[in-house]
């Protein structure tokens, strides 16, 4: 069964060219070209994958994106003519798992969706267990699941990596470096501050109180841990 994409944006002429060339690849594409019906679609619909743009004719997509982070763990990527950090930034505040600037070339894009789709279908560690408990936590890298006290912790695509690559090394120290390379992979072009902001989103859902972190840790000036039992 082909993976399904749901495509949010407005510009009928570029959407019609990416359609084109994802359906080339035979991936199911739904469209819509503005974010009345998005919630509804994701709710009902089982999606591998969103694209979709920032610049949005009722709502903003940052929203959007807040909006289906709270209801979905689907993979998004920003796809926009806005060549902004700050924007980009949000984006991944707000739960983006990777962001494009148009115009782009396609099997870039596709590259990218390969990317995270493979990690999403594969786990991203060699340890050869499936379940990692550590104190009141539980990671499931088959259904991608994180619990907490019996609470589901809902964790986007790439956050959800990255605390699989720590908790499956508890003590060791990953650079910030090393986390780019092991989670967003060769097709990833983006800078540092890429690995803190989804330090920080981890640490906002899954500790008791984000300043104080109790599992995901900082080695100041060498990178980040998770703290052995």
């Amino acid at each position: 069964m082909s993976e399904r994409i749901l495509v949010i944006d407005s510009d009928k002429s570029f959407v019609r060219g990416l359609r084109y060339s994802l359906e080339q690849d035979n991936y199911g594409i739904d469209i819509l070209d503005d974010a009345d019906n998005a919630i509804n679609y994701i709710q009902k619909k089982n999606y591998d994958m969103i694209l979709m743009e920032i610049n949005l004719p009722d709502i903003n997509g940052l929203t959007l994106c807040q909006n289906i982070r709270n209801i979905s763990s689907v993979p998004i990527i920003i796809i926009t003519e806005i060549n902004e950090d700050i924007k980009k930034i949000l984006a991944l505040e707000y739960g983006a798992d990777d962001y494009i600037i148009k115009p782009f070339n396609i099997l870039e894009l596709k590259a990218r969706i390969k990317a995270i789709l493979r990690r999403i279908n594969h786990k991203v560690s060699d340890n050869d267990s499936n379940i990692i408990e550590e104190r009141d936590i539980t990671i499931n890298s088959v259904g991608r699941k994180v619990i907490r006290d019996g609470k589901k912790i809902s964790l986007t695509g790439k956050e959800f990596d990255l605390l699989y690559v720590l908790a499956s090394n508890p003590g060791k120290v990953f650079t910030r470096e090393e986390l780019l390379e092991i989670v967003w992979g060769f097709a990833y072009y983006g800078d540092l501050r890429t690995v803190d902001v989804h330090i920080r989103r981890i640490r906002e859902k899954l500790e008791r109180d984000s300043k104080v972190p109790e599992y995901v840790l900082t080695k100041w000036g060498v990178g980040y841990y998770f703290k052995e039992n």
